[in-house]
């Protein structure tokens, strides 16, 4: 399944539509994940070392940790 995913903290990677899993800044020591849709692009840097930041469909905002491929 890892072969299905890219690094979310390379902004290229990330385009409006994606289907990514996020973690939230109330979520960063657990570490839980957060599933959803990019609506939004928040990083204006090509890569983040935490994960490019996005506001999700939902509005809910998070660093990228997974993105899913199409397929």
């Amino acid at each position: 399944m890892e072969n299905d995913t890219q690094n979310g903290r390379i902004r290229k990677n990330i385009q409006i539509g994606s289907q990514v899993e996020v973690v939230q800044k109330q979520d960063q020591r657990s570490g839980k994940r957060t599933p959803g849709v990019v609506y939004r692009i928040l990083t204006k840097s090509s890569t983040h070392p935490h994960g490019i930041k996005v506001q999700l469909e939902s509005g809910q905002i998070g660093r990228v940790q997974k993105v899913w491929l199409k397929t």
